[in-house]
């Protein structure tokens, strides 16, 4: 197998030792400007191929993974018959939106979209919002089929 369609374990992840500014400056300066007008669309389809480089079998695994990338803690807070509501709280989310530059958060939007299609079987877009207010993100996934 081609190390460019080669999944990753998420035990691999135990391997990668690395701090967070750097990242951020990347993510958050250097990519949308390269990427430009077309950041958000290209920033959600980024974490959704990244979703694919993983094999999910449970929630919990998306939970880990959001927690092992320093994205923060997600929880599922309701559940309705074709939509989850999920939170995203952590102190590098509120460091992150109080950072001097602009945050988003649309690669860890279809990142977890890709996911939970992945874990539930059900193709699915999530939007997410920010509250600046209490430093959360709320990620709203809609399935679709």
């Amino acid at each position: 197998m081609s190390k460019k369609h080669q999944t990753l374990d998420l035990s691999d992840l135990e391997e990668l030792n690395t701090t967070g500014a750097g990242y951020d400056i990347l993510r958050y300066v250097t990519l949308p400007e390269m990427m430009g007008e077309e950041k958000d669309t290209l920033l959600y389809f980024m974490g959704k191929n990244l979703a694919r480089k993983f094999d999910f079998n449970t929630v919990e695994d998306i939970y880990y993974l959001f927690d092992k990338l320093g994205w923060g803690r997600l929880e599922l807070v309701k559940r309705k018959r074709k939509e989850l509501i999920f939170h995203l709280l952590s102190d590098s989310v509120v460091l992150r939106l109080k950072a001097p530059f602009e945050t988003e958060f649309r690669m860890e939007a279809g990142f977890l979209s890709e996911a939970l299609q992945s874990v539930e079987g059900i193709e699915c877009e999530c939007l997410e919002e920010i509250n600046q207010r209490i430093n959360q993100i709320e990620f709203s996934v809609v399935f679709t089929d």
